[in-house]
């Protein structure tokens, strides 16, 4: 008896989910498993490269055209730094000048370098899924005992992200959150692996790039200082004087070298106009309508009204998941949040969530049922709501009641499914914390 407790003990700190095996699954491991990942990394690359070429001959005979109206501002944007000019001379451009910089080869190249770039680091964030999942199984003597049940959760996190339509036809459409999301999960990466300076690094080049990951601070700060609060900023430890130190350079000077570069101008198209942004048009946030009726209007309770339940769930949820066995489901959990209550939400910002689930699936313990369930759900909710948009946009029905409607639905929809999510996840780690006092009785 005390044998086998000893083989299935939890490391200190560290709370793993019981893998059961299931041999009616085999068949589906065994299909998994079958192919090398390099092969899957390469079929991946070569959906998205079919995708981009489908892309151009939709582009030149349909009236939805394929690829993503910002990668055209991109272009054009590179387009002005090739003659030494502001890429904020191009209309709309609203985003960091690295990115001008790297679509350079847009101009002299060939006008699909950028997406070959974004679906090239689109397959990379796959293989970091499998990467983190991996090392993050691979600490528990559970797994360790089970290299196969591990090999199989590490893939199936991979193939969430490389095989799902949504991710494949953003990238392949010109859209650059492959980039943003690729830098978080090095962080998350480096942060796990306790290279604290290297991931302070890439954590501050995210924010440069793009502002949401600041939301991670106060996460990343209690799982730096193991919850000392108040009493860290007073005698903070290395760990934490390493990862502020990276990512405050690095946020500066990527930030300063712009600043000198293009002024104010930078840092009012970049940084100021999305905290006071208002979109009307591809907008699945509850406040769309509310936007639409007072679009005329410079109403500043509307940013309160949307900004006050995003600051209490974020601090609430760094609060209670801020550790480091828990930070990469509390980073979820606070993209979730910052997504569904903001008051502007595009397809494309589903991937800064999409892109963290991968990393809990193995804690969550989803049967296929509730799996099944969860996917449909939100795919359907989603679908209304972008056939009704259809509607809207390119044929001229007035659909504006029945769009809100919709994103109330989905809304509710997304809400749903974190609450869900949590419950589960709750579930498990009390069911390890369990099992964790059973072996030291033993």
């Amino acid at each position: 008896m005390e044998n086998e407790v000893s083989q299935g003990q939890v490391p200190p700190g560290q709370v793993p989910p019981s893998p059961p095996w299931h041999p009616r699954f085999s068949p589906v491991r065994s299909l998994i498993l079958a192919v090398s990942l390099r092969t899957h990394l390469y079929l991946a690359f070569l959906i998205r490269l079919a995708l981009i070429k489908y892309g151009e001959h939709q582009d030149s005979t349909m009236l939805v055209k394929f690829t993503d109206v910002d990668y055209r501002v991109f272009t054009d944007a590179a387009r002005h730094v090739r003659h030494g000019e502001s890429p904020f001379e191009r209309h709309t451009y609203r985003y960091t000048p690295l990115l001008a910089w790297m679509l350079y080869p847009n101009v002299t190249l060939s006008p699909l370098f950028g997406k070959l770039l974004f679906c090239a680091l689109d397959v990379f964030v796959g293989w970091m899924l499998y990467v983190n999942v991996s090392r993050s199984l691979g600490g528990h003597s559970l797994y360790s005992r089970l290299p196969q049940e591990s090999e199989f959760q590490s893939r199936v996190a991979a193939f969430f992200w490389l095989y799902n339509p949504l991710v494949f036809v953003v990238s392949a459409r010109g859209n650059a959150e492959s980039v943003v999301v690729s830098l978080v999960l090095i962080t998350l990466h480096l942060f796990r692996e306790r290279v604290f300076l290297l991931s302070g690094i890439f954590y501050g080049l995210a924010v440069h790039f793009k502002i949401y990951p600041v939301i991670y601070a106060p996460a990343l700060f209690f799982a730096l200082t193991g919850g000392r609060g108040v009493r860290s900023l007073v005698a903070p430890n290395a760990a934490t004087v390493r990862f502020v130190f990276g990512a405050a350079a690095s946020f500066a000077l990527f930030t300063g070298v712009s600043y000198h570069l293009y002024g104010d101008q930078f840092v009012e198209e970049a940084y100021l106009y999305h905290l006071g942004r208002r979109d009307t048009r591809h907008n699945f946030s509850p406040y769309f309508y509310m936007l639409y009726l007072t679009v005329e209007e410079d109403d500043v309770g509307i940013t309160i009204l949307a900004f006050l339940p995003q600051v209490i769930l974020l601090l609430a949820l760094a609060i209670r998941f801020g550790t480091p066995q828990d930070l990469q489901f509390c980073l979820f959990c606070q993209t979730v949040v910052f997504v569904a209550y903001n008051k502007v939400v595009t397809s494309q910002y589903f991937l800064w969530y999409l892109a963290l689930l991968p990393l809990s699936l193995p804690r969550l313990r989803l049967s296929r049922w509730e799996a099944l369930v969860s996917v449909v759900l939100w795919s359907v909710a989603q679908g209304f709501w972008l056939l009704y948009a259809y509607y809207l946009e390119f044929q001229g029905s007035g659909t504006f009641h029945i769009i809100w409607l919709e994103s109330l639905a989905f809304f509710m929809t997304n809400v749903w499914l974190l609450s869900k999510f949590v419950r589960k996840y709750r579930e498990m780690s009390l069911a390890s914390d369990i099992k964790c006092d059973i072996d030291k009785v033993d």
